[in-house]
């Protein structure tokens, strides 16, 4: 026999073998499905069984890459996501042929004007400029990677004038003002890891005239990594101002606010995707999270439901004010609004007391999180386009409008949701969720579990290596850019000057019948 002949037999008993042990294999798994007594489908389906479950493992990543049309999937669809990358990554925000949405269904329009503005007759400061880096598209083909150049961007910043400011805390010894009407909502350190913290300070510092909220996870290093002002966020848990047996500690509070960059504090009652405490699960919870939180590493937390500082109106506006007394500094609360009779509550006493928030927080029920249940994600709290005109006009029938600034969160990712929030009596609005898309997240909903694999959503220090702080900081400042610069795009469709302009007579609700109401009417009715 030759060594040809040698092979061919050596082959043929290496053949027979794998296929003997793939026989042996699957017979091993036929005996343990038909006997296992956890899933019937198995049992009377052995290994065909096994085919629905590998489905429905992939059945997310099919409906968002394959199946869903341009406009379905929830949270964001993938045209809102798209939207969101285009705008951070290219500082594009143009379509072509025509709008995607459906103009037969019940909804909200911003009312254009007869005569609208010139792009010149414009109110923002002209010579405000950032400088950034954007990516421009040289090809796109099928089956390789883009060609993309990342080249040098100085555009305007789109920044109020002085005179158009917000201020927050106008009575305040440090009151502090705002020259851009969209912020970073509420998300802690510790949801997020220290790569996305630090690309979110560092663009929306390279953006000017914003804010980063801190989340109730505290203040950590990474928030401050730009020179961005922060409103530093208090939940129940009392995270960042606790002390070691887990009391308000009111010179830890002292100490936070002589941090330059600390502008205002934020009292967290209740949030729209949960209107209870906050949760991280144990494996998000390393040392340094533990640390800055003051409890025990790589353990659950779960913050109380509320403050065990106070427990009603009065003693709230209390609390409230010993806090702006102690630090000097701006003091507000985010909540969820249930009723019209809750809304009128708060505005009536702080009528009553002349004293009370400097700014309001509303968070709709649509809002984001990191970890929360089903059932109070779904139904509990309303959304911002109900919540939102309730608490504006109790403030103003009670008088007290002109003393509190309200600040709207829930889903506030396109310069229209914002003019819409804005027209419906919000002065500036939270970003949370487009924030996360542009720094990568790709919508695997794995935030709770430290899996992201973006990097965004995990404190997992080698799944963070995928998000690169010195390139996704970029993407942050051209999307808050991108956001103010289509809000002026809107005011001057409308007829405004600016968009601090928007009020009640700019947007009109079209029912599906057809039939055309203006927020104001609809007000009136309330």
């Amino acid at each position: 026999m030759n060594l040809a002949d040698y092979l061919v037999i050596v082959g043929f008993i290496g053949g027979l073998v794998i296929l003997i042990g793939m026989l042996v294999l699957v017979r091993l798994i036929y005996d343990h499905d038909k006997h296992q007594k956890q899933h019937p489908v198995l049992r009377n389906y052995p290994l065909l069984g096994k085919m629905r479950y590998f489905l429905e493992k992939l059945g997310p990543e099919l409906r968002q890459y394959l199946y869903n049309s341009d406009t379905e999937g929830k949270p964001f669809s993938r045209f809102d996501y798209e939207m969101v990358v285009k705008s951070a990554k290219y500082q594009r925000d143009v379509l072509s042929f025509g709008s995607l949405r459906d103009f037969d269904e019940a909804g909200f329009y911003i009312r254009n004007a007869l005569f609208p503005k010139q792009t010149q007759e414009l109110k923002f400061d002209r010579e405000a400029t950032v400088e950034t880096r954007k990516y421009l598209l040289l090809k796109d083909p099928l089956f390789t990677s883009r060609k993309e150049k990342f080249e040098n961007s100085n555009p305007l910043a789109y920044l109020l004038n002085t005179e158009d400011a917000v201020v927050i805390g106008r009575d305040c010894r440090y009151p502090f003002v705002v020259r851009g009407q969209v912020g970073m909502s509420a998300m802690s350190f510790g949801a997020l890891g220290h790569h996305a913290i630090s690309a979110l300070s560092l663009g929306l510092a390279m953006a000017k005239g914003t804010w980063m909220n801190t989340g109730e996870g505290g203040l950590s290093p990474y928030h401050l990594k730009g020179d961005i002002d922060i409103i530093m966020q208090i939940g129940p848990g009392l995270f960042g101002v606790r002390d070691k047996d887990g009391n308000f500690d009111w010179n830890r509070l002292k100490e936070k606010s002589e941090i330059s960059q600390v502008r205002a504090f934020e009292l967290k009652l209740a949030q729209g995707a949960k209107a209870r405490g906050g949760h991280v699960d144990g494996e998000k919870v390393t040392q340094e999270i533990a640390d800055i939180r003051m409890v025990e590493p790589y353990q659950s937390i779960d913050s109380p439901n509320r403050f065990n500082e106070f427990h009603s109106l009065p003693e709230m506006f209390q609390f409230i004010n010993r806090m702006k007394e102690h630090t000097g500094k701006p003091v507000g609360i985010k909540i969820v609004v249930g009723s019209k009779e809750e809304a009128d509550e708060l505005a009536s006493f702080m009528a009553k007391t002349h004293t009370g928030p400097d700014f309001i927080t509303i968070d709709g029920g649509e809002g984001g999180t990191g970890a929360t249940y089903q059932e109070l994600a779904d139904s509990v709290g309303l959304p911002i386009k109900s919540s939102l005109p309730l608490m504006h006009q109790s403030l103003v029938r009670y008088g007290v409008r002109d003393r509190v600034i309200l600040i709207a969160s829930g889903k506030m990712f396109s310069p229209d949701r914002i003019a819409i929030a804005l027209s419906m009596g919000a002065d500036l609005v939270n970003v949370a969720r487009g924030l996360m898309i542009a720094i990568g997240c790709i919508q695997s909903l794995k935030c709770h579990a430290n899996i992201c694999p973006v990097g965004v959503a995990t404190t997992d220090e080698h799944l963070q290596q995928g998000l690169v702080v010195d390139e996704k900081k970029y993407r942050v400042a051209n999307y808050v850019i991108t956001l103010r610069k289509g809000l002026f795009r809107l005011a001057a469709a409308a007829g405004l000057d600016s968009p601090v302009q928007f009020s009640t007579q700019n947007v009109v609700y079209k029912d599906a019948q057809g039939r055309v109401q203006t927020l104001a009417e609809i007000y009136e009715k309330m």
